[in-house]
């Protein structure tokens, strides 16, 4: 998977920018707040139409733009053939294209443009709230299995309708019963599709997660991932059996549920956990094995991804390499070197382990203008 090219207009401090001839290492430097940020966040967007920094998509739009969207283009080479892909954000919502042709679902445009972002806040997917790992899931998987984002999409809908009806539940003397199961019986149906999608993915990411920690640490380290469902057991994933047991978990809770005005159950509570030598990680860890356990996460991804497209997906590296200690950074540029389109944001070229970057296109950022 490569990207030949980016244009953009009206985009966060751009006002037009088009880049052509992109090479396979791409080093994109500037001092803070010019730009390097969102160029990278730019091709994170197209590719998952949403930003990783915000949910709200007006802030991706300049001020200045005189129609009041913005705009992201790109032509991708894949393995069967170029596809031009668009994406206009406006107040009125998100358009895109493929090869010139509106996508009806936003979903069946997610996955054109695969790729991995690795970012300073990445560390939070260790150490931060459950919140922080469900999108690092939800986001992921949903890149490599459309359907994925399909039902995620029918439970959140699900789920806003459902608690507004636990909110005028309370305090009622009639139970509502009757509407209540019909909710309960949708959140469960795509409910569970999305737990048994999550326990697939984690179980194949543990493998080349596992595998790579151990290469980084020199065989002193073993991660491994837990997921932590709120209803049946981490390692079921018979669809009928968690249908049953989700079901059992609303009706056992429902009385709380009402007093509470919230479902308490459900993939929207589930949470991720990371052990290293069977402690904690975000417990037990320190900064430097929480920020190893990060990148494994990241490596790991880069290598799911491929087996399950067959293609290897494009590298954001934003800001993140000065974060690394030479030996990591070395461990990092040695996996994408030579297979992974690669996009680095730094200050500096000082701040990099430049012997590892020979030959990477440089481009320098200044004000939401760019120089090669």
């Amino acid at each position: 998977m490569f990207v030949h090219n980016i244009t953009l207009r009206h985009y966060r401090n751009y006002g037009s920018l088009q880049l052509e001839g992109l090479g396979d290492v791409n080093l994109i430097l500037g001092q803070n707040a010019q730009g390097k940020t969102n160029l990278v966040e730019a091709l994170y967007c197209l590719a998952m139409t949403k930003s990783h920094r915000t949910s709200k998509d007006r802030e991706l739009i300049s001020f200045d733009a005189p129609d009041g969207a913005a705009y992201i283009e790109a032509e991708v080479r894949r393995r069967y053939g170029n596809l031009k892909l668009e994406l206009t954000l406006s107040p009125q919502g998100k358009k895109a294209k493929i090869n010139g042709l509106e996508q009806r679902r936003l979903s069946e445009f997610v996955g054109s443009l695969n790729v991995v972002m690795f970012a300073p806040e990445d560390l939070e997917i260790v150490k931060g709230t459950p919140g922080v790992r469900r999108r690092f899931l939800d986001m992921e998987i949903g890149q490599v299995q459309p359907s994925y984002l399909f039902h995620l999409q029918q439970y959140q809908k699900v789920l806003l309708q459902r608690g507004n009806l636990l909110k005028q539940l309370w305090g009622k003397k009639e139970a509502g019963g009757d509407m209540l199961e019909i909710w309960d019986a949708q959140l469960a149906e795509h409910g569970v599709k999305i737990v048994k999608k999550r326990k697939e993915f984690i179980k194949k990411l543990q493998v080349w997660a596992e595998e790579i920690h151990k290469g980084i640490t020199n065989g002193g380290e073993e991660l491994k991932l837990h997921y932590i469902p709120s209803f049946g057991e981490r390692e079921e994933e018979d669809e009928a059996v968690l249908l049953d047991k989700f079901m059992l978990k609303l009706s056992q809770t429902r009385e709380q549920e009402i007093r509470r005005g919230m479902t308490l159950t459900g993939p929207h509570r589930d949470d991720l956990s990371f052990f290293i030598n069977g402690r904690e990680a975000s417990v037990y860890g320190s900064q430097g094995q929480q920020r190893t356990t990060a990148l494994s996460l990241k490596l790991a991804e880069i290598e799911l991804i491929h087996g399950e497209i067959g293609e290897y997906p494009v590298l954001l590296l934003d800001d993140v390499l000065s974060e690394l200690d030479p030996y990591r950074q070395t461990q990092l540029i040695e996996t994408f070197q030579s297979k992974v389109q690669t996009f680095i944001t730094a200050t500096g070229i000082e701040s990099l382990n430049a012997d590892k970057l020979k030959g990477a296109i440089q481009y320098r950022v200044h004000s939401g203008i760019i120089e090669s």
